[in-house]
């Protein structure tokens, strides 16, 4: 448990309109369902409120956001200082032609139907992406042949002075599963186009996104996505099945059999379970094929106390596991 510091930041800033919750669970909002709390998260009510937050909050008071919690994997410590979850007030999907604006915190999903439903084709690719809008930015998300990259417009974003950016496609800085925008930018909007297409096929293209998926990937487990980056040349899944990981298990985590970059919370795992099994197969990847894996996932927050993180995780498994044998 962190220290309450919500009294502190409502003096400091009395025209504050979102809610703050002192050590809120995470693990209760992110698909692993691990890790601990945040010392305070923070849910705006719309992007003014958001500004309002970050210009006014102190500045030794560190700053993270999360938006569905897919992709993202937290630390059994917690994550100190202010988590920042978009909800209700970035939640809005309007059309205009074949131009499509959407909250960040809309689901990947929700905008596929729509744009589907407006007859908007291109689009529909994002049925196959867990998670929202915001994240989808922040990582070029894509799937099935298609990038965020190929249909988005511009995209609206605070960062931690409180000032709002208005920013185009040429500014984003896309590459492969990355945007080149600050990280502690806070992206609150985005603007899609796409072409003319016939409702009907487009919800067509959507049904065979889904079925894939559920015929390919684990989507009913407790599973953040994607584990790896699918290195240049090379795909990430068969990487991890060539050195001997598939179905591999640390604690309550184990390698999806079903596809190998995907980690599963299938047995009360902690977030150190989880972060333990990805630097494992990281580290066995480096031995069989000398190629580094990066992780897709995105980890926050601290370890309990005295605990590793990060690779030293994996050594020390390694160790304990030589140990034993």
């Amino acid at each position: 448990m962190f220290d309450d510091i919500t009294g502190e930041l409502l003096s400091a800033m009395p025209d504050l309109r979102g809610r703050l919750s002192a050590n809120a669970s995470l693990a209760d909002v992110t698909w692993f369902r691990v890790g601990g709390p945040a010392q305070v998260l923070f849910m705006p009510a719309d992007e003014a409120d958001l500004a309002y937050f970050l210009k006014h909050r102190p500045r030794e008071l560190g700053v993270q956001v999360i938006g569905l919690g897919s992709n993202l994997l937290v630390r059994d410590g917690g994550v100190p200082g202010a988590v920042i979850r978009l909800g209700r007030g970035f939640s809005e999907i309007k059309v205009d032609g074949q131009r499509l604006r959407a909250g960040t915190a809309v689901p990947d999903v929700k905008v596929a139907r729509a744009a589907a439903d407006a007859g908007i084709r291109g689009l529909a690719f994002y049925r196959g992406i867990p998670g929202a809008i915001g994240g989808a930015l922040r990582m070029n998300a894509g799937a099935h042949g298609r990038e965020t990259k190929d249909c988005l417009v511009g995209a609206r974003a605070v960062d931690l002075q409180g000032n709002i950016h208005v920013l185009l496609l040429a500014d984003m800085g896309f590459t492969y599963r990355h945007s080149g925008i600050p990280k502690d930018w806070i992206f609150t909007e985005a603007t899609y186009e796409g072409e003319p297409g016939d409702p009907a096929e487009i919800l067509k293209e959507m049904d065979e996104v889904a079925d894939y998926r559920e015929k390919n990937q684990p989507i009913k487990e407790r599973t953040g996505g994607s584990t790896f980056k699918n290195p240049q040349g090379h795909s990430a899944w068969k990487l991890v099945d060539q050195a001997g990981c598939r179905g591999l298990r640390i604690g309550g985590a184990k390698v999806s059999e079903m596809h190998c970059n995907f980690l599963i919370n299938d047995q009360q795992a902690t977030g150190e379970d989880v972060e333990t099994l990805g630097e494992t197969v990281r580290a066995r990847v480096l031995a069989t094929s000398g190629i580094t894996l990066d992780w897709e996932i995105i980890r926050l927050g601290v370890p309990k106390p005295g605990r590793p993180v990060g690779e030293a995780l994996a050594a020390e498994s390694a160790a304990i596991h030589a140990s034993q044998n």
